[in-house]
């Protein structure tokens, strides 16, 4: 009994120490993926044509996803989904650096090819960015795998000598080596996120101003009068949403983790397929053309009854039909793609766009502003009446006319619904929990674009009444609406329910997004104090 009590410790030293160089040797893996991902974002910043591995990585798997991701993910992260998708992709990656580093205590050989796989892939994958020089793509993926490897054996070199010491306080001798490792490990992974924001914060801001070489767009010959005071109820109530969304509220979603930059110099409009004449319009030949504004309301078909993935906004651009007239639609053609620069298409009905009773647009300006770069700069689509995934193409470069059956847009072959008109829909913005016994306003949203909202409905526990409207600005965009309830204590049940243009009352029956747009009554409890 006392012969094993007195050898334990002696087993045990090698265990810990064992244990030991293996964590280190995963923390080294770590901090050398690290450092490779981080100098990775800092040349994307400094260098044009260079791209980050993490973004790159990114694209592949967004354009890979499968049927019913896109409703979860947003569902989940609203839009803050690339974040999210972007933060997973570090995550997976540092832990396949620890599984990297682990494996170089053995097989160092291995190892480092593995660390040159990964770096491979990540330069293909960067291949996929429209804006990427594969030249400087490849300079940047190499130093940057370079520097991780680099990292990698230099901190798992256990051939160094020891730092002479000294017994401390206890008359034990301080492990200078671990604490070498410590202090390495700590300054490279410090360096490494410094390296990783201050990357991404250039490339951000390469990405985020417009390039501006081409000429301005000339002011608006057919412009929308200025907004009525009771065209806007929000500035009396209190988290009413406005009836114009500020540019920099407005909801985004799209499927680039790096917002594309086009120079409107060198940008062109390709209209091509069915048409009499294969057309490429420059910049200035487009803004040559008539320009107007219209107030629209565009709207996400991931939203969620009760959702925030909508927007109104005032947009200044040229008619798309003056655009299609130039190249001749031919009348076999059936569906109109818009592409983007970075390859994204969407498809709807050319018999939707051709209608006179809507105006189908190229956008230009947003609320009398150079549209964002995150919102399609120099020129996107706003249709009114469908959802974005068929129609509001970003960064627009073509225009393709063909047949429904010959093409899918993106979404589609994942389970979306090739035609999709927006719902009639409603949203209650105020009040949300608890309020106190009285006055209270009950307001929110309503919208059926392009069929316009000519009643909403309040239910509070289940009496309902009419609520008062927001005056009109167009059948294609919102209306906001309030009901003015004496509250008494105690829990009530909201409902809301709009009547589009047409007098259909929207959908009751509580459905999912896909395929084609969420149903039901928005409904929410509050308690009156």
């Amino acid at each position: 009994m006392s012969t094993s009590s007195a050898t334990s410790p002696a087993i045990a030293q090698p265990a810990r120490r064992r244990a030991w160089r293996d964590g280190r040797a995963a923390v080294a893996g770590l901090i050398a993926t690290a450092t490779a991902l981080g100098i990775s974002e800092l040349l994307a910043g400094l260098l044009p044509g260079a791209t980050s591995l993490v973004a790159a990585i990114g694209q592949v798997v967004i354009d890979l996803q499968p049927a019913g991701a896109k409703d979860v993910v947003v569902a989940l992260f609203g839009t803050n989904d690339k974040l999210a998708l972007e933060l997973l992709i570090v995550v997976v990656a540092l832990a396949i650096g620890a599984g990297l580093g682990l494996l170089a205590r053995r097989h160092s050989l291995l190892a480092t090819g593995l660390f040159a796989a990964f770096g491979v892939a990540g330069f293909l994958a960067a291949l996929g960015d429209p804006l990427a020089e594969p030249a400087t793509v490849a300079a940047a993926t190499a130093v940057s795998i370079g520097a991780g490897m680099w990292v990698l054996g230099w901190l798992l070199d256990g051939s160094r000598p020891r730092l002479a010491s000294v017994p401390d306080s206890t008359g034990q001798m301080p492990d200078w080596s671990r604490r070498a490792f410590v202090i390495r490990a700590g300054a490279l992974g410090v360096g490494a996120v410094a390296a990783g924001v201050v990357g991404r914060g250039l490339l951000e801001r390469q990405r985020s101003a417009p390039v501006g070489d081409g000429p301005a767009v000339p002011p608006a010959s057919d412009v929308v009068p200025p907004l009525a005071a009771a065209a806007d109820l929000s500035p009396s109530i209190p988290n009413l949403t406005p009836i114009v969304m500020p540019n920099e509220r407005f909801y985004r979603i799209d499927t680039a983790l790096l917002t594309p930059s086009v120079d409107t110099a060198t940008w062109t409009l390709r209209i091509h397929g069915m048409v009499d004449r294969e057309t490429t319009l420059t910049w200035a030949q487009l803004i040559a053309l008539p320009v107007f504004e219209q107030y629209v309301t565009i709207a996400c078909v991931s939203n969620e009854v009760g959702g925030k993935l909508i927007g109104n906004a005032k947009w200044t651009g040229v008619r798309l039909r003056d655009v299609l007239d130039i190249a001749g639609v031919q009348p076999a053609a059936t569906q109109l793609v818009g592409r983007s620069v970075d390859g994204w298409t969407a498809g709807m009905p050319t018999a939707w766009v051709m209608d006179p009773s809507r105006e189908p647009m190229i956008a230009l300006k947003m609320n009398d502003q150079p549209l964002p770069p995150n919102h399609g700069y120099p020129a996107r689509l706003i249709v009114p009446g469908l959802y974005g995934y068929v129609s509001a193409t970003k960064w627009l470069t073509e225009l393709e006319l063909t047949t429904l059956e010959a093409f899918d847009g993106y979404w589609v072959p994942l389970g979306w619904a090739k035609e999709a008109p927006i719902l009639t829909q409603s949203r209650i913005d105020t009040p949300r929990g608890g309020v106190n016994a009285g006055q209270v306003a009950v307001a929110g949203i309503a919208w059926a674009p392009d069929r316009g909202v000519s009643r909403v409905e309040v239910g509070i526990d289940d009496v309902w009444q009419d609520a008062r409207l927001s005056a009109p600005i167009s059948d294609a965009t919102w209306v906001q609406w309030v009901l003015d309830w004496a509250a008494t204590p105690g829990r009530h049940i909201i409902q809301v329910r709009a009547t589009d243009g047409d007098g259909i009352v929207q959908d009751q029956r509580s459905t999912r997004p896909a395929p084609d747009g969420a149903r039901g009554w928005h409904t929410v409890t509050v308690d009156v104090a």
